[in-house]
């Protein structure tokens, strides 16, 4: 479908893309001007709707490629020759993180289409991210020391209180990111998290582990 994009060097290709990533972050959906981003990347509009039929399809490629992104880092990087499952899930905050700070307009961009509102892409996104949640965790879960556990726990119910409990705190919710939009992530802020996180791993394994 975007072949014609695809078959243009890296380098162009990259230029596109962040141009239409920080105004699509920056304005939302309906208020991004195409014309921004042709200017900002140097190309024709013509051009750019030779590449994607519509923009709409620029915004949900962008959606695509940017979580692809993001899973393949975090993929390749997850040791699962860890097998407690609390410091699998530990691992994988400090490892998202860490690929926030690598792409933070990327994270930007990814944050501000988990508020977006506009009818054009709304059902498009709440398909793509109701697949996601689904498939993100599996692999955290494979193949897990389940020895730890009290004998009495239900392991199915734990699992789900310490991914929720877990989430709850290394996610950044989209409230938060209404605060926190006008703001650069420090390193404190991130400590703060990973302090938190210990704490609550802490309770969770007085509570279901022998």
């Amino acid at each position: 479908m975007f072949s014609k994009f695809l078959s243009l060097e890296p380098e162009k290709q990259q230029y596109i893309i962040n141009a239409a990533m920080k105004e699509f972050a920056q304005k939302g959906f309906k208020n991004a001007s195409t014309n921004e981003i042709v200017k900002a990347a140097n190309i024709g509009k013509g051009m750019l709707f030779h590449y994607f039929n519509s923009k709409k399809d620029l915004y949900l490629y962008l959606y695509d490629y940017s979580v692809k992104i993001f899973i393949k880092d975090l993929v390749e990087k997850t040791d699962l020759k860890e097998k407690d499952i609390f410091n699998r899930l530990r691992q994988r905050a400090l490892l998202e993180i860490e690929i926030i700070n690598k792409y933070p307009d990327m994270f930007d961009f990814i944050m501000s289409a988990s508020i977006e509102e506009s009818d054009d892409v709304k059902s498009d996104l709440e398909l793509r991210n109701k697949k996601m949640m689904n498939n993100r965790l599996d692999r955290y879960f494979k193949d897990f020391d389940t020895s730890k556990f009290k004998e009495d726990i239900d392991l199915k119910q734990a699992v789900k209180v310490i991914t929720w409990t877990l989430e709850g705190i290394s996610g950044i919710s989209t409230e938060e990111y209404k605060k926190l939009k006008s703001l650069s992530l420090t390193q404190s802020y991130y400590e703060e998290i990973l302090e938190k996180m210990d704490s609550y791993i802490k309770l969770l394994k007085k509570c279901f582990y022998k």
